[in-house]
């Protein structure tokens, strides 16, 4: 980015911080109003009346997530990508280093056919796989909800149990510790090995690791984009996929030398 380029980007960045800060202002202003207003946009969290989200500062809320309402996520947990999780006519929690993959859904109910109150709790170390819908549900410590599976009403998912990929579980199921359930309608499928109830734990630890390279990919400023896109052109002919594809192996600089032409971003 030339010298006109970044004087226009700041120029532009002053224009987006003035209307945001003025955005901001005017909420203030408006108070208990505010749900009011006309102009609808994306946020990642969103309050509902006296309804605001809680994220702990270490977890990671991609930014095209959606928290409504009466939504608590615990420390070093993980929204991903697309997901909605809507706390409007009850409350939904999420524990400690649970992750809830891309384009998932979570929501509540007031209250189901026997009139039960129905928020939806999700224990600490929790997977929820890709494109899945959990709704006025209990999930456990340590379980696994496969992709693209339906959790309806009332179910309770124990602690160190499993949902396979698909499945749908019917209203006010409980599913033991242990099992593996699937299918549709869901049904006993096996008991879980040793082995994959250690590959619970650990989906759950390497979803925090990689949010937290995602949150910190999502963090940085254009200059520290552009500052890593000439380095990449220095020191990498090829992406890590074509090399893969190719059987290429390069080595990787223990440590890269700054380009002449590149310019250290500025800390914040």
């Amino acid at each position: 980015m030339g010298t006109l380029g970044r004087a226009i980007y700041a120029v532009g960045f002053w224009i987006r911080e003035t209307g945001q800060a003025m955005d901001r202002l005017g909420s203030r202003l408006q108070g208990n109003y505010l749900f009011q207003e006309q102009l609808s946009r994306h946020r990642t969290l969103m309050n509902l009346f006296d309804k605001v989200p809680a994220v702990d500062k270490s977890a990671f809320v991609a930014p095209s997530a959606s928290l409504i309402g009466d939504v608590h996520v615990g420390s070093n947990s993980s929204i991903w990508y697309g997901c909605v999780l809507r706390g409007d006519v009850n409350s939904i929690s999420i524990g400690t280093g649970t992750n809830i993959q891309d384009n998932s859904l979570v929501h509540v109910a007031k209250s189901n056919l026997s009139g039960k109150v129905l928020p939806t709790s999700i224990g600490n170390n929790v997977t929820v796989g890709h494109s899945a819908v959990l709704h006025g549900c209990t999930v456990e410590d340590e379980t696994f909800v496969g992709m693209g599976a339906t959790l309806l009403d009332g179910v309770v998912l124990e602690k160190q149990a499993m949902v396979a990929a698909g499945a749908l579980v019917r209203q006010n199921t409980r599913i033991p510790s242990g099992e593996v359930w699937g299918g549709n309608p869901a049904k006993f499928l096996r008991k879980l090995t040793e082995e994959e109830i250690s590959f619970i734990s650990q989906s759950a630890i390497n979803y925090s690791n990689l949010a937290q390279a995602h949150a910190a990919e999502n963090a940085k400023s254009l200059d520290g984009v552009e500052f890593e896109k000439v380095l990449r052109k220095k020191f990498a002919r090829r992406d890590e996929e074509y090399d893969s594809m190719l059987g290429v192996v390069r080595e990787t600089p223990t440590q890269l030398a700054v380009p002449d032409n590149a310019k250290t971003p500025k800390a914040a």
